[in-house]
């Protein structure tokens, strides 16, 4: 009896073991993938850039935010110009490298930007709405390539100086504008748009 006992303890268990082992298999569903390719310096240059133009029209990125990641964006695109005019068209390993590492400072840029205290505030009236819909032109204008990040960078250096204007006036005066210093602000927003209009139709384009 005792022989018969173990023989079918023995059996009892290797069927437990070859389930057990069979349980913690992969099954094609939860294998890790193939890992994908890194993104290319252009496509990441694309995918900042769309993630600048959410931050613009969701009034996440200010005017002043803007301008200063779009002078740090118009550097990089200037350098990887550069580099590939002196290499027929090629990056070298070492410049992606850098270039990688400027995009990396860069992202977190747009991170912080976008995630701290700051936001647009364009207001309920007539100027405030003005101001936003213009925000959304240049927005619309990154996101499509319309705009450089050059072009974006000057653009929005307007719209901080409007906006500190705007702040300015309206503090001096208890929250409101006189009929002088509306005229004066919706002057310098014409500028602004014209402006905005001849960077988003001339033959300049961000690069792909």
């Amino acid at each position: 009896m005792n022989r018969i006992a173990l023989t079918l303890a023995v059996a009892a268990l290797t069927v437990t073991g070859s389930a057990f082992a069979q349980q913690n298999q992969p099954t094609p569903a939860t294998q890790t993938a193939p890992n994908k390719p890194a993104p290319t310096v252009n496509e990441r240059r694309e995918n900042q850039q769309d993630r600048i133009a959410n931050g613009v029209q969701s009034g996440q990125l200010t005017a002043g935010e803007t301008k200063n990641i779009e002078s740090r964006e118009a550097n990089v695109n200037r350098e990887i110009k550069d580099d590939r005019a002196a290499d027929n068209g090629k990056l070298t390993n070492q410049e992606r490298q850098q270039v990688d590492k400027q995009q990396n400072n860069l992202s977190k840029s747009i991170y912080t930007d976008k995630h701290n205290a700051n936001t647009a505030h364009y207001g309920n009236n007539e100027v405030g709405a003005r101001r936003e819909n213009q925000q959304d032109r240049i927005a619309n204008g990154i996101r499509s390539g319309q705009m450089t990040a050059g072009e974006a960078a000057r653009t929005e250096n307007r719209e901080q100086g409007i906006n500190q204007h705007d702040r300015a006036d309206r503090q001096a005066n208890g929250g409101r504008l006189t009929g002088g210093e509306k005229q004066q602000l919706n002057q310098k927003l014409n500028g602004t748009s014209n402006q905005i209009y001849r960077q988003k139709h001339n033959n300049k384009v961000a690069p792909k």
